[in-house]
């Protein structure tokens, strides 16, 4: 196949290669456009593709004036799809026309701009966090009800804690420490890393529009500030076991929060002005850190919830892929 070639290198090839990115055929596309856009020019290119034939017998096998036939044809020569040569006739020379491609292939998309890729991924429990400052209100809850207390923040210290499908608090953070031991991250050739989680605001009882500025930190770096909408609970999770009571939080959002070589994605939405994968620097450390919460300086101190797989509307705790 032909690589492809600008409008003025286009020879009579039987198979031309386009692409839209080479403003160069942009005048070849036109003409190319104008060539086909005709009903009467594809039944010329339908009779052509069988045999050749002069302008009379088209004209003639299609019932046209030679007059518009020829137009026709014209129009099909300067889009390269037809050649038409001088022949000796019975009296004199004729015209004779012929298909000169066989197929035109049009490039739309560029070649690995998306290189495919391979994926980890990470479960991690919302109760198995390996650091904690929180401030009430505050609590946890597994599928049978609350753990230990409420509004206490020694009960997040608790073993009990890593059975927990529900967390939350009103000012402070949790650590998770996911594990470094990925071979992508010491050669290069990581391409993104991703933490996907359902969470909400934390209000009294609950309250649809109730913002909360929740800050994400990925090995320290303060990478996303989120502002949740509200604390759901008009309706109950799809998933929130019978024992939760209504009239509290039911259900999150299902936030990813992503860093790539050009920077920081939130729901595949790029962030301004944010950090590079390079700048996370893990492979300097043993662990990959996600801490998440809600900062003293916070706009607005509306709390979070963080819901695991069993509570919520979605069936999974924190996610960690690595793709590479």
């Amino acid at each position: 196949m032909p690589a492809a070639v600008s409008y003025e290198e286009i020879p009579t090839e039987r198979n031309l290669i386009l692409d839209i990115g080479n403003r160069e055929t942009y005048p070849y596309f036109e003409k190319l456009g104008k060539a086909i856009s005709s009903p009467v020019r594809m039944e010329i290119l339908n009779l052509l593709r069988i045999k050749s034939m002069s302008v009379v017998e088209i004209a003639s096998q299609l019932n046209l004036p030679v007059s518009s036939t020829a137009f026709h044809l014209k129009c099909l020569e300067e889009a390269k799809l037809i050649i038409t040569k001088t022949q000796p006739g019975i009296r004199g020379s004729m015209r004779i026309s012929m298909s000169c491609v066989n197929s035109i292939l049009i490039h739309t998309a560029i070649d690995n701009v998306f290189p495919q890729t391979r994926n980890i991924t990470v479960d991690m429990p919302i109760g198995n966090f390996s650091d904690c400052d929180v401030k009430p209100t505050c609590g946890m809850a597994d599928e049978d009800g609350v753990l230990n207390v409420y509004d206490n923040p020694r009960a997040f210290y608790s073993p009990s804690r890593s059975k927990a499908q529900l967390l939350w608090f009103q000012e402070g953070f949790v650590e998770y420490r996911f594990p470094n031991c990925y071979p992508c991250i010491e050669d290069g050739t990581l391409q993104a890393i991703s933490f996907s989680l359902e969470l909400c605001s934390e209000a009294p009882g609950y309250q649809e529009v109730w913002p909360s500025d929740i800050t994400v930190s990925i090995n320290g770096l303060p990478c996303f500030v989120y502002r949740s909408p509200g604390d759901f609970g008009a309706r109950r999770g799809k998933l929130t076991p019978e024992c939760w009571r209504t009239g509290s939080t039911q259900y999150g959002l299902l936030k990813t929060f992503t860093v790539r070589h050009d920077g920081c994605y939130l729901d595949g939405t790029p962030i301004p002005r944010s950090y590079t994968l390079q700048e996370l620097r893990l492979a300097s450390n043993n662990y990959i850190s996600f801490q998440i919460g809600i900062s003293h300086d916070a706009k607005f101190k509306g709390g979070i919830n963080l819901f695991g797989e069993k509570y919520g509307d979605y069936p999974q705790n924190i996610l960690m892929r690595i793709d590479y």
